[in-house]
């Protein structure tokens, strides 16, 4: 099959090389314009390495850019992770058309921040889609999906990169496959289902110390590293990153019940936070317990 593969980042680029890996015929690759100031995207520079055509168009609806996409004569075009819009004129010029990633079991979580989400709402699993976009958002016919458990302790981080992103590479290999053999198909998502997050930003991710101990963990273990849970200390933003859940502990909301030389216990309705690792405003990240030391915080000081 000739495979036209669009993407961005390190899954965009994990995708290519386990399609040339294997001796898939890649035909061309697609990724964002560059952004002045910022280094190459992943996916350019793998693609620039293994001598492939590489385009980087600013607008898809572009007559040139359809006319350099038909030109190719791919039989189906792959989209890992693509933050762009491309239209369906371009989407359908492939044979089989495009295939596109996203990762949550949609019609759940559509939307840019579906991974996020899961977590912060206690979801003990999630998953990948690979659907036919088609211009609405997340809303296309679905051709797979894969889950993943959401253990206890997970964080954004773990989902993703230890689980949803390898697990949707193999995804995209599979997908290949199915046009391949002919059994690829088309399930239609059930709207009637669907839900819509949109970004996970810096104040959906204040820490309220007055919640549930079960609310706050996961609320710091769903933005853990992205954009990262925080509070304050002494007038100036605490992120909090790494943590654990205590169960059996009391104290006012945002009370500092413990101060060791490698984490602070924060109280929070029904339990506590154990606080592991921290970015204060304006530094790197370091350990609870040396940030502690260096900003006087001690038992009985209260954050947020």
């Amino acid at each position: 099959m000739r495979l036209m593969v669009m993407g961005q980042q390190a899954f965009g680029k994990a995708t290519l090389e386990a399609l040339l890996e294997r001796g898939e015929n890649v035909v061309a690759v697609y990724c964002a314009p560059d952004k002045e100031g910022r280094p190459d995207d992943p996916i350019k520079q793998a693609a620039l390495e293994k001598g492939l055509p590489l385009y980087q168009p600013a607008d898809f609806k572009d007559p040139e850019v359809l006319a350099q996409i038909r030109a190719l004569k791919a039989d189906l075009c792959l989209m890992a992770y693509v933050t762009i819009f491309v239209p369906e004129e371009a989407r359908e010029i492939p044979t089989h058309g495009s295939i596109c990633f996203h990762p949550s079991l949609l019609p759940l979580h559509r939307g840019p921040s579906s991974i996020n989400w899961p977590i912060i709402g206690g979801a003990t699993k999630t998953g990948l889609t690979l659907f036919y976009p088609n211009d609405g958002l997340d809303e296309g016919d679905i051709l797979l999906q894969k889950e993943v458990e959401v253990g206890p302790d997970d964080t954004l981080g773990s989902i993703y990169f230890e689980k949803i992103f390898p697990l949707g590479v193999a995804a995209m290999l599979e997908a290949v496959d199915l046009f391949r053999e002919g059994r690829a198909q088309r399930i239609k998502q059930d709207h009637t289902k669907a839900t819509y997050e949109s970004w996970c930003r810096k104040k959906d991710a204040q820490i309220d110390w007055s919640k549930p101990a079960d609310q706050v963990y996961n609320l710091i273990r769903g933005t853990n590293p992205q954009p990262g849970a925080w509070t304050t200390f002494g007038g100036k933003t605490l992120q909090i990153f790494d943590a654990r859940k205590k169960t059996g502990a009391s104290g006012a909301p945002g009370e500092v019940i413990e101060v060791t030389a490698d984490s602070i216990t924060v109280a929070a309705a029904g339990g506590a936070i154990e606080v592991q690792r921290v970015r204060p405003e304006g530094e790197g990240k370091m350990t609870a317990g040396d940030f502690a030391a260096a900003a006087g915080l001690k038992q009985g000081a209260t954050l947020g």
